[in-house]
């Protein structure tokens, strides 16, 4: 007879355990909020490498002033995406950033990469705003 804490201790063959990293190394969908068709711009980047890669899940981008960009249909928020969404990448001014955190954890977001600027690297009002995202 196995006893309990060798079970414990077994590999988890059928995948029970997920790892709470999987939503950022293998999400199955991801909104990217800042998403730009502005050659150049971060916001296209990730879309367009998301697009041409194996990634193969859904993208939401998320722009309140596009209906689509790169020909992939846009949101004004992320609560105004129809889906679940594992990751958000946040490609915003970071006086926005903290906004969109709540806004992401409000709608059930699972993790979430932030590629901005202005946080505490800039001073007093920069880590202000990144102790509130934190």
């Amino acid at each position: 007879m196995i006893s309990e804490k060798k079970l414990g201790s077994a590999h988890d063959v059928l995948r029970y355990e997920q790892n709470p990293l999987n939503v950022i190394f293998t999400p199955k969908s991801v909104a990217v909020i800042g998403a730009s068709e502005r050659e150049g711009s971060v916001g296209r980047t990730i879309i367009w490498n998301l697009m041409s890669t194996s990634f193969g899940g859904t993208i939401f981008p998320v722009n309140p002033k596009r209906k689509s960009i790169l020909g992939i249909k846009a949101y004004t928020s992320i609560q105004d995406v129809p889906e679940k969404v594992d990751l958000a990448v946040i490609v915003t001014p970071a006086t926005t950033v903290p906004g969109i955190v709540r806004d992401c954890v409000d709608v059930g977001v699972k993790g979430a990469i932030i590629i901005s600027a202005g946080f505490k690297e800039t001073g007093e009002d920069g880590a202000a705003l990144e102790a509130e995202v934190m």
